[in-house]
């Protein structure tokens, strides 16, 4: 993120305005619609302020002269648009003088940009693009304008006048946010939104006890709970609206080491950010002082969220935490995840049941050697079974021969697939005498291995295949 968005306070002084034309014109529209005061320099000499409202060309300033020499004294910003080679002139000065100054379609020459904006009275979205493309974010905004409800700027102006009021009741500053949260989210947040104002007032007046409607225990203290949130295997996309809704209401996030940037930047800005995961290798903190960190936290009257990759019930540890949790009296739910053995047959279209081929599903787990030779391989030979392995990579070479061993054939289509759902997904399709060789065409993991006929109708597959009888007519006809 280059460009920090930031709302500039047009009622401390004037914006001076330098250009002329339609483009001048538009940046005049804009800044009169958001009230500022303008001083404005035409370039060409013609002022035309018509088809601005009374009140709004009021607040305009027609100036003379060189907008060069102009006074800057109380001046907050400088735009420049249609002013040819001043604007670049204006730039330099601006910046001499620490101004913040846009010249239009001038990013060399600018220290601040114009986002596309939504405006719903005391709620404004900005969308920016750095300066890029500002047809992307015009159709960002054209998006946000078809879910924003037209009244939420209402429901901002609802809640400021009762701001002070209910902060006087409230003295804690957690249980205050989640307050608001409840109204917001709740029936006299509905209600500002259909209009009906008066309502939501008498509903907002008829709540006794403020620190109890905001979830306080018995002992006025903000209520703690754990959330379980499976992150999915990577692409922020495949979060649920209910993982989104836990983030965004976390007061505090333990995540594992796979859990990816894009994802944890989903959360609260100001949520805190614990890691507890670890990599193959390396040590973690121990799954006992993880579940001691949920404890505390939420005793402690906070909304911890337990982020990790995939679904919390499939390989990731979630059952032993609920038990944990249970056994200490914390309030806790579960957010399931998209686990990677799905989100690696839906990026590279393996089916993993398909009809008379494959009637089973069997998920395990060979993250070493010692686990691989732990498993009941005799179980998992029937052919119309499809066997999803986790973290494989390492154990490659046992879970072949465990396979092998126990008569599964050894022209088994499998498939090895890396960092699923992410822009640098890889995947490596063979049979299973060939697996450890396909683990080495990987280029890192984290990764789960297929094994079963399903692989043979997978994309890779049918691609690997495609190639191959291209290279065998290149070599016919050479």
């Amino acid at each position: 993120m280059r460009y920090l968005p930031v709302f500039l306070d047009l009622q401390t002084g004037p914006v001076l305005l330098v250009g002329a034309g339609d483009l001048a014109r538009a940046k005049l529209r804009l800044l009169a619609a958001a009230g500022a005061r303008i001083r404005w320099f035409a370039t060409d000499g013609h002022h035309d302020v018509s088809g601005l409202a009374a009140a709004d060309a009021a607040r305009i300033e027609l100036a003379e002269g060189d907008p060069l020499a102009a006074d800057l004294r109380g001046v907050i910003a400088i735009l420049c648009a249609g002013a040819g080679d001043i604007g670049i002139a204006m730039s330099a000065r601006a910046k001499a003088v620490g101004l913040p100054v846009n010249v239009m379609d001038d990013l060399a020459h600018s220290t601040f940009i114009f986002p596309a904006i939504v405006d719903r009275g005391d709620v404004v979205v900005a969308v920016g693009t750095g300066g890029t493309s500002p047809v992307v974010a015009r159709r960002v905004r054209e998006r946000i304008e078809a879910v924003l409800p037209a009244r939420i700027g209402d429901l901002a102006g609802f809640i400021g006048r009762w701001r002070k009021t209910i902060h006087g009741r409230i003295p804690e500053f957690a249980l205050r946010r989640r307050f608001w949260e409840g109204v917001v989210d709740g029936p006299i947040g509905a209600l500002v939104l259909a209009g009906r104002g008066d309502e939501a007032e008498a509903a907002l007046k008829g709540i006794g006890d403020a620190s109890a409607f905001a979830g306080a225990s018995m002992s006025g203290q903000a209520e703690g709970r754990v959330t379980l949130v499976g992150a999915g295997p990577g692409d922020p996309d495949l979060l649920t609206i209910k993982a989104l809704r836990a983030l965004q209401d976390a007061d505090i996030v333990f995540y594992d080491e796979l859990v990816s940037p894009e994802i944890l930047d989903r959360a609260r800005r100001d949520a805190s950010r614990v890691p507890v995961g670890r990599r193959v290798g390396k040590p973690g903190i121990g799954q006992d002082a993880i579940n001691q960190l949920l404890i505390e936290a939420a005793k402690s009257g906070q909304r911890a969220v337990r982020l990790k990759g995939g679904d919390p019930f499939v390989f990731g540890r979630g059952g032993e935490e609920v038990e944990a949790l249970r056994e200490a009296g914390v309030a806790y739910s579960v957010v399931p995840g998209i686990t990677a053995g799905l989100g690696a047959a839906a990026q590279f279209e393996v089916p993993l049941t398909f009809r008379r081929e494959a009637l089973r599903i069997t998920f395990l787990t060979a993250h070493k050697a010692k686990d691989a030779d732990a498993v009941d391989w005799s179980v998992l030979t029937d052919e119309k079974m499809t066997v999803v392995v986790y973290m494989g990579m390492t154990a490659a070479q046992s879970v072949r021969a465990g396979l092998l061993a126990a008569g599964r054939s050894p022209q088994t289509p499998v498939g090895v697939f890396a960092r699923v759902t992410r822009p640098d997904a890889q995947a490596a399709v063979g049979t299973l005498n060939d697996l450890p060789s396909l683990v080495e065409k990987i280029d890192g993991g984290p990764a789960v291995l297929i094994i079963g006929d399903v692989v043979a109708h997978s994309a890779p597959w049918h691609r690997q295949n495609l190639n191959h009888v291209i290279s065998e007519l290149l070599e016919a006809a050479e």
